[in-house]
């Protein structure tokens, strides 16, 4: 999609091709639509005041994520404002059967784990996370975005993974049923000891 951009975009090339993948990214960052919306119209407007300027050093798809990134800490750096990754997919079709039911479930149900862990991430990696893992951003157009080197990206998306592995591990159990398919469960929260 953003291939499509030259090295010198006009604003409209650049808005038309990049709002949508700016408006899913900030949306999984801040966990609100109206919010994200917010953030891409501030976004936009520093790609249209800062795009004379660009030298063309990084990609223009790069370069707009860093300029979201950075929309987004700031956001986020509020004292009132509190992170969230939302999954995005999209509202999904009627279900044909009782099995495609039970599926789109057992699916809700791990990205509700899956998103409820990465909202306790910090920041920095949270951010690398969604760029890498979710927008597909590469290692070094994440490094990139992110404002820090490369090998900090790098090792910003390996404890960003652990970390979630850790926490799902913890939080969830994950088995295979009698169909073979891959299940979360949520474990239940350890009760209280009374003390005699």
């Amino acid at each position: 999609m953003s291939e499509n951009l030259s090295k010198n975009p006009s604003f409209e090339d650049v808005a038309e091709i990049l709002s949508e993948p700016l408006r899913r990214y900030l949306e999984r960052m801040v966990g609100n639509r109206a919010t994200a919306d917010d953030l891409l119209q501030e976004t936009l407007l520093r790609i249209a005041r800062g795009l004379p300027k660009f030298e063309g050093r990084s990609s223009v798809k790069t370069w707009a994520f860093t300029i979201a990134t950075r929309i987004a800490t700031d956001y986020f750096r509020r004292p009132d404002t509190r992170a969230k990754i939302v999954d995005m997919d999209k509202a999904p079709e009627i279900p044909d059967s009782e099995t495609d039911v039970e599926r789109r479930m057992v699916i809700d149900e791990m990205n509700s784990c899956v998103r409820e862990v990465v909202d306790t991430l910090p920041e920095d990696y949270r951010a690398a996370l969604v760029l890498h893992d979710l927008q597909g951003l590469t290692a070094a157009a994440t490094a990139e975005a992110c404002d820090c080197s490369l090998a900090t990206a790098k090792i910003r998306i390996h404890r960003a993974r652990a970390r979630l592995r850790s926490a799902l591990n913890v939080e969830c159990n994950y088995y295979r049923d009698e169909q073979n398919v891959f299940r979360c469960e949520r474990k239940c929260p350890k009760e209280p000891s009374d003390p005699k």
